[in-house]
């Protein structure tokens, strides 16, 4: 058995005493930060304003202060539930460390479930908070004193987010989901192995997947993903037919190591497109955007027998699936590794450091807004902001990663304080007219590979590119879901089958554009503006508007996936005793 505490009895006492001082200062700030804003909303009004504004003020704190109360309640139910499952309500001297390990050693569902709740909380209160007031600042309307509210309450809710992602590391926990997302991950991995390596390649059943779709590469990527998730499901083999592929016409394999050692081609059998019945021996995929009979375990399902483990670990499953797929798929050559290596071992990449993807060119004014650089930013100064509250940073180091090559060089000049790595050279290979080339995918590679080794992602979730830097940060960590924030999407699966949320709070309508929610219904959601609401449809009366968001939580969609008995759930008996 894994020993969590190695310090003994004292140990313990020492841990719970800081546990509880911890939380002690953690309500203290809550309760401060609700205090400080219901009087410096309050007190200015009472001297300056007329009456409508007052109103107006009044109306915007309610909601403001549901919102703190909401928070307070869901702290009180989390610090009971880890005293609850903590055995806090018992002589610390009658704890024995095996008191800690339940359900495998690690956290309850319902413990990490709330813990990130909390923490997805309270952001949700700080976009309303900052939506509102900065309305009323563009409006003129006492300025100066919103400003000063808005940058007080900003450093309340870093040092509260703070407090909050200690607890993943204080909780006893931190090495348990570290080894454990190793442990599922390395499960995945040999699962994929035993599927695309059968002991018989001409009697296995098969997917074909040709790799032709006339979109970038990290369109091209969720392209394979797709199928491997297609090939997982029916267990099928994965075939991968890429001669003339737009970045090397020599194929997929030239560049990545096969998906394949061992099969590598239908022979001769006959091909059936997609829709086919299961006993068909090789099936052709269409691509998902325009496949009929959409199948179930399509993105954003994820292994119904790996869900408990998953989400013990993990803040965003759906994603971390994915991430396992692109981990298995891009194995980069000797020589692709090399020149990666290489173009690396020039940049001073260290951490702590942030990765700011900004996509120009041709998605624009065609897939997604114009972000200016001051937008990406800002979150860039609010994670050091936020950082530097519990550790020294002697340089705020940004990897920049752009098509555009001008970007690189306006940023330098604009943040001087910054210390901005990249290469101006990747950004013109991505230009459009030099895209499709082994040069621009060399550069490319690197910039997804620094991206994801990044502690914090700033990007637009509407690139592809930026999805999959996300989920390459899924892939190499045990829980990226709180390193990253989109400008513009919520993470997605481009072809994917319904996002839903759902609620967790009743809510009543207070302006035409809300709608009713019940606990329980599903809402299919169409976005977060974050602002405290997001935008979508209640699936129980069909009714489509706005909601706030923190009524609602993921609607985990489980699907149940082969399950691979040949293949053990350790690679040996020394996991298995974690």
């Amino acid at each position: 058995m894994m020993k969590l505490y190695p310090g003994g009895q004292s140990g313990l006492n020492g841990f719970f005493m800081m546990y509880l001082t911890k939380w002690k200062r953690v309500a203290v700030v809550l309760l401060f930060i609700w205090i400080v804003v219901t009087y410096l909303v309050i007190s200015p009004l009472r001297c300056d304003s007329n009456t409508d504004e007052t109103a107006d003020f009044q109306e915007r704190l309610k909601a403001v202060s549901q919102q703190f109360e909401s928070l307070k309640q869901q702290h009180s139910n989390l610090i009971a539930q880890i005293k609850k499952s903590s055995g806090l309500n018992v002589n610390l001297n009658d704890i024995e460390t095996s008191a800690f390990l339940h359900n495998g050693g690690g956290p309850s569902e319902e413990y990490e479930n709330l813990r990130r709740r909390v923490y997805s909380n309270t952001k949700e209160i700080w976009y309303f908070v900052n939506h509102e007031l900065t309305k009323l600042i563009h409006d003129d309307v006492q300025s100066e004193k919103l400003q000063a509210i808005l940058d007080q309450v900003a450093d309340r809710k870093r040092s509260l987010l703070s407090d909050q992602q200690k607890l993943s590391e204080l909780d006893g926990y931190h090495e348990w989901r570290r080894t454990e997302a190793a442990n599922v991950s390395d499960l995945v991995q040999r699962r994929l192995k035993y599927l695309q390596n059968p002991p018989d390649c001409r009697d296995a059943r098969k997917v074909i997947c040709n790799l032709n779709k006339g979109c970038g590469f990290g369109c091209q990527l969720h392209h394979i993903v797709y199928c491997l998730i297609f090939a997982y499901a029916t267990e099928r083999t994965l075939i991968l037919n890429s001669k003339g592929w737009r970045y090397n016409n020599k194929g997929w394999e030239y560049v990545f190591h096969p998906i394949s050692d061992s099969c590598t081609t239908a022979y001769d059998d006959k091909v059936i497109q997609w829709p086919a019945s299961y006993d068909a021996k090789v099936v052709s995929l269409p691509f998902i955007d325009s496949i009929s009979q959409k199948p179930k375990f399509l993105p954003l399902a994820i292994p119904s027998d790996l869900a408990h483990r998953i989400v013990r670990f993990n803040g965003d499953p759906p994603s971390w699936w994915i991430g396992q797929m692109l981990k298995y798929i891009l194995k980069p050559k000797t020589g692709m590794q090399k020149a990666i290596n290489d173009t690396i071992s020039k940049m001073d990449f260290r951490n702590p450091i942030v990765g700011v993807h900004i996509r120009r060119t041709d998605k624009v004014g065609t897939e997604a807004a114009f972000h200016h650089i001051d937008e990406y930013m800002l979150q860039v100064k609010d994670y050091y902001d936020q950082l530097e509250l519990t550790q020294v940073v002697d340089k705020r180091r940004v990897y920049l990663a752009t098509d555009d090559a001008n970007v690189l060089e306006d940023a330098r000049n604009k943040y001087p304080q910054y210390a901005f790595l990249g290469d101006a050279s990747i950004a013109k290979t991505a230009a459009t007219h030099r895209r499709y080339t082994p040069l621009s995918l060399t550069g490319l590679l690197v910039d997804l590979h620094l991206l994801a080794r990044t502690d914090f992602l700033v990007c637009t979730f509407s690139s592809q590119v930026g999805r999959v830097a996300y989920e390459m940060m899924q892939a190499n960590r045990a829980d990226a879901a709180d390193s990253f924030y989109s400008l513009d999407d919520i993470y997605y699966f481009g072809g994917q089958n319904a996002h839903d949320r759902r609620a967790v709070m009743a809510h009543a309508p207070r302006a035409a554009h809300e709608i009713a929610v019940q606990v329980g219904d599903l809402i299919g959601i169409a976005g977060n503006h974050w602002n405290g609401f997001g935008r979508g449809t209640n699936k129980r009366t069909n009714v489509n508007g706005l909601v706030p968001w923190y009524k609602t939580a993921d609607h985990l969609v489980l699907y149940s996936f082969p399950e691979y008995k040949h293949v053990p759930q350790y690679p040996d008996t020394r996991q298995n005793n974690l």
